[in-house]
């Protein structure tokens, strides 16, 4: 995984403006202090896991908003930090951001068909509201399979924060094989 520098440096973000890449270490330097003292399972700094959710979002050349967001998307859920608090800071559209990220891991269901309506309900509601939210927790997830640490069931899953029988409700949903559909038997073609 690449370091803050060359994540933060101006020519890993040509396509973005210097006052972006500026407020993008601003952000970093944020979630940092905000996640101070905080390791993932595998040992490393917290840090590193927001961090490679940005690096991921600036491979698909995102915006600044976007990867501030990243940056920044564990910070109300982890921390003593407020959506305000993000909001006065970094500006409303990017507090947004963070809060719809949270949002989409928030609730919790009394059966598995609910559990599949909400999650899908919560996915439309998000795209239709900013495409972004679902693009960072897209790599939110991408970044958590990647880690050292994920177990085989934790890559094989769509969720990386379900409890296990919200998991195994993903994993027979999402990870079924397809079967080929069948043709009618009629005579003409």
């Amino acid at each position: 995984m690449a370091t803050a520098t060359d994540l933060l440096s101006p020519e890993r973000f040509g396509y973005l403006k210097p006052t972006d890449v500026a407020r993008l270490a601003e952000a970093y330097r944020f979630s940092e202090a905000a996640h101070a003292g905080q390791t993932r399972q595998s040992g490393e700094p917290y840090i590193s896991h927001p961090l490679a959710v940005a690096e991921i979002l600036a491979e698909w050349h995102l915006d600044g908003q976007t990867l501030m967001a990243a940056l920044l998307h564990d910070v109300t859920e982890d921390t003593s930090v407020t959506k305000d608090e993000i909001s006065d800071t970094f500006g409303k559209p990017v507090a947004e951001l963070v809060d719809g990220v949270s949002k989409l891991d928030r609730i919790e269901f009394q059966s598995a068909e609910d559990a599949q309506a909400e999650n899908f309900r919560k996915m439309l509601l998000a795209m239709a509201r900013d495409v972004r939210v679902m693009l960072i927790k897209l790599a939110d997830r991408k970044s958590t399979r990647r880690s050292p640490t994920a177990s085989a069931s934790t890559r094989s899953t769509t969720s990386c924060r379900s409890s296990p029988s919200r998991t195994s409700i993903r994993r027979a949903t999402w990870s079924s094989p397809r079967r080929p559909r069948r043709r009618a038997a009629t005579g003409a073609r």
